[in-house]
């Protein structure tokens, strides 16, 4: 296996390597990025959705969702929480602020893009269907709970997500055959799952599909026969309330982490 020194020191090249492709790849690399974390997302929602115990259903959830970052590590795709770990290369001088922010920004919108389709596919689909509207219910409860979260709960839960998520791309560095890179992500993944933490790519499908899923009347119906009050659940509450609290936890998350890395093993004495 790659020591952490030596995950450092590739990376510095990896880095190099994300920022110089050319937005005609790496935006649809990063719609598959968004794709794959929702497709997971939509797993560890009908994984835990018939578990009458909560912890165990969360449980269920957590071990489906490292599904993404698999995806997202093997398959070849780019994730704006990973690359929050361009930090590492760029204190090293071997990109530029600028390219790194051009980087940030495309991927960040590719992942959006990728999600939002698959949340519309998934509802328009009809997928909600399951366990008799039960799988709709559970959507559009998880939509309603993210858009409640006070401005200072989501950035702190989105830091801790996606230190784990860094930790969890770093590790899988450490390896050098798919297996041990599959072995090494899973854990990170399922704590930042199990303990409740904010993802915003993750969130990009979750909120949406709960709100496609609350304007189609026999979902929203089912939402109100289990006693829902969905008033706090809307796309404006989405971009304000938890998008952008989550989205700057994260970069604080990751963006730490990796500042952490460098001046550990690259920086010069």
């Amino acid at each position: 296996m790659n020591t952490p020194a030596q995950i450092a020191e590739n990376y510095r090249s990896i880095g190099k390597s994300k920022v110089a492709l050319p937005a005609s790849r790496m935006f649809p690399l990063a719609v598959m990025a968004g794709m794959y974390i929702a497709l997971a997302g939509v797993g560890a929602t009908v994984a835990a959705v018939s578990i009458q115990g909560a912890s165990v259903g969360k449980l269920a959830g957590a071990c489906i969702f490292p599904a993404g970052l698999t995806l997202v590590l093997l398959a070849g795709s780019e994730l704006f929480t990973g690359n929050c770990l361009l930090v590492l290369p760029l204190l090293s001088r071997d990109i530029r602020p600028g390219a790194m922010l051009r980087s940030w920004l495309i991927v960040y919108l590719g992942n959006l893009a990728g999600s939002l389709f698959i949340a519309w596919a998934v509802v328009a689909g009809h997928t909600p269907d399951l366990f008799a509207n039960g799988l709709a219910v559970s959507m559009i409860q998880t939509a309603l709970s993210k858009c409640r979260l006070s401005f200072g709960d989501a950035f702190l839960r989105g830091l801790l997500c996606n230190l784990l998520v860094c930790v969890a791309v770093w590790v899988s560095f450490a390896a050098r055959d798919a297996a041990g890179k599959v072995a090494a992500l899973f854990f990170p993944i399922l704590l930042f799952v199990l303990c409740g933490y904010e993802h915003c790519v993750a969130n990009m499908y979750y909120i949406p599909a709960g709100l496609l899923a609350l304007a189609d009347p026999s979902y929203s119906q089912a939402a109100a026969a289990a006693g829902m009050d969905t008033a706090a659940l809307s796309w404006s509450s989405f971009l304000t309330v938890n998008l952008l609290p989550v989205t700057l936890g994260n970069m604080a998350g990751g963006t730490g982490l990796a500042a952490i890395y460098w001046w550990v093993y690259l920086r010069k004495a």
